[in-house]
C-alpha cells in the first residue's frame, strides 16, 4: 500500500505536533506519524512546570502542553492526518519513506518531511551497570507518571541537570527516598531553584564525584561512589558506599539521526548540541533540501525551543512548497523572536556557541 502528502511529519513529540499544525493552519496537507500510542513524546510524562516565555507555555506543566497541542491537531483534522503505533523505517529514494504499522507496511510519497524523532538517552560506562534496577531518567519518569509505578524505594540520581533535578523532585512526590545525587562536575548543572527544593527536603547534592560500580548481584543493593579531581579523574583513598536500590542515570542526551543519515543530509559533530546532528540552517532545513528538522534532533534543548523549532520547520516547508505567504513569515518572526529572548544570558551560551557553529558549518559549504 502506498499514500502521499505533501508534508511528512516524522515524531508526535513538542516539535513534531507544533511543525504539523503549522503546516496544516496554513493549508498544507500534512501527515503525522508517531510510534507511541498517544501523541506528546516526552510532554505525557512530565508533570512539572515549564519556564520560558510567558507567550509559549511557561508555567505550564507538560502533560498540558501536550493536551493543548492535542487539541489543536483535532482542530486541524481537515488537512492533518495522524497515524499512531506507525513507525518512519526508513528514507527510500527521493522524497519516498516507509512507515510500518501492527498490520501492515506502507509506502508513503512527500514533497518535504520535517524530522521531529527527538534523542536518546545517554548511558554511564561503570561497574556493572547492567544491573537489574539501573534506569534512565525517562525511564524513570514513564515508570511514574505515565503508569504509576514505582521504580524502587531508595533511589540514588547520578547527575545534576535539570532532568536529573527535577525526577528527584518527582521520586520525593511518590514516596521514593532520594538518597542523594552526584554530578562529576565541581558545580549543579541544571537550575538553582531546582537544586534547592531536593536540598531543602534533605537530599545531599555531591558535586565533584562520580559512581564507580553498582553493588549487587540480582539487582541493586548499593553503589561505590568516589570524589574527583579538577581533571576529573578518581582520587585515591575517597571510596564509599551508598545503599540504595536503584541508580537512575540523568547524564544527558544525544540526538536520534538515523533518518538523518538515510536522507544523506550532512552531519556535524557539535558537541554543544549533543553530539551529530543535521546540519541545518536558520529554517530548519538541511542539506537535503525536501528534509527539515526540529526539536533534540536538530540539537538538545528543552520542549518550548523544541516547540518553536517545530513551528519554524513547518512554516517554511508549506512556503517551499506554496511559496512565499506573509502569515508563514510572521510565524517564523515571531517564533524567531521568541527564541532570541530564551536563549539570551549565560545559560543560553552553549547553545548559542552550538547554533553559531553550524552557522560557519553552513556559510562554508
Amino acid at each position: 500500500m502506498s499514500r502521499h502528502t505533501e508534508i511528512f511529519v516524522v515524531g508526535g513529540g513538542p516539535a513534531g505536533l507544533s511543525a504539523a499544525i503549522v503546516a496544516a493552519e496554513l493549508g498544507g496537507k500534512v501527515l503525522l506519524v508517531d510510534d507511541n500510542s498517544k501523541l506528546g513524546g516526552q510532554l505525557i510524562k512530565q508533570t512539572h512546570r515549564f519556564f520560558g516565555s510567558s507567550a509559549r507555555d511557561a508555567g505550564i506543566r507538560g502533560i498540558s502542553i501536550a493536551d493543548k497541542l492535542c487539541e489543536d491537531v483535532q482542530a486541524h483534522k481537515k488537512n492533518l492526518q495522524v497515524l499512531l503505533d506507525t513507525s518512519a523505517v526508513g528514507f527510500y529514494g527521493d522524497g519516498e519513506a516507509g512507515i510500518l504499522s501492527p498490520d501492515r507496511y506502507e509506502k508513503v510519497t512527500y514533497e518535504r518531511v520535517v524530522v521531529g524523532t527527538g534523542a536518546v538517552e545517554n548511558s554511564l560506562n561503570f561497574e556493572n551497570n547492567d544491573l537489574p534496577g539501573i534506569y534512565g531518567a525517562g525511564a524513570v519518569q514513564t515508570l511514574m507518571n505515565v503508569h504509576g509505578i514505582r521504580p524502587g524505594q531508595k533511589i540514588l540520581m547520578i547527575g545534576s541537570g535539570n532532568i536529573g533535578l527535577i525526577v528527584s523532585y518527582q521520586l520525593l512526590q511518590a514516596g521514593v527516598q532520594v538518597v542523594g545525587v552526584v554530578e562529576a562536575m565541581p558545580t549543579i548543572g541544571g537550575y538553582l531553584v531546582h537544586a534547592s527544593k531536593i536540598r531543602r527536603l534533605g537530599v545531599p547534592i555531591m558535586t565533584g564525584h562520580t559512581i564507580v560500580r553498582a553493588l549487587g548481584t540480582d539487582g541493586v543493593t548499593g553503589a561505590l561512589l568516589c570524589r574527583l579531581d579538577d581533571k576529573y579523574q578518581r582520587i585515591p583513598n575517597t571510596e564509599f558506599e551508598v545503599a540504595c536500590d536503584c541508580i537512575c542515570l540523568a547524564v544527558g542526551l544525544s540526538p536520534l539521526i538515523d533518518l538523518f543519515q538515510q536522507a544523506k543530509c550532512k552531519m556535524v559533530f557539535v558537541p554543544e548540541l549533543g553530539g551529530l546532528v543535521p546540519l541545518h540552517d536558520g529554517n530548519m532545513r538541511t542539506t537535503n533540501p525536501r528534509v527539515y528538522v526540529a526539536g533534540d534532533a536538530s540539537g538538545i534543548e528543552e520542549a518550548t525551543t523544541a516547540i518553536l523549532g517545530g513551528r519554524i520547520a513547518g512554516a517554511r516547508a508549506y512556503e517551499s512548497i506554496h511559496g512565499p505567504s506573509a502569515a508563514a513569515q510572521k510565524i517564523v518572526d515571531d517564533a524567531n523572536l521568541e527564541l532570541k529572548s530564551l536563549r539570551a544570558g549565560s545559560t543560553g551560551d552553549r547553545i548559542r556557541w552550538g547554533r553559531e557553529r553550524l552557522s560557519q558549518e553552513i556559510a562554508a559549504c
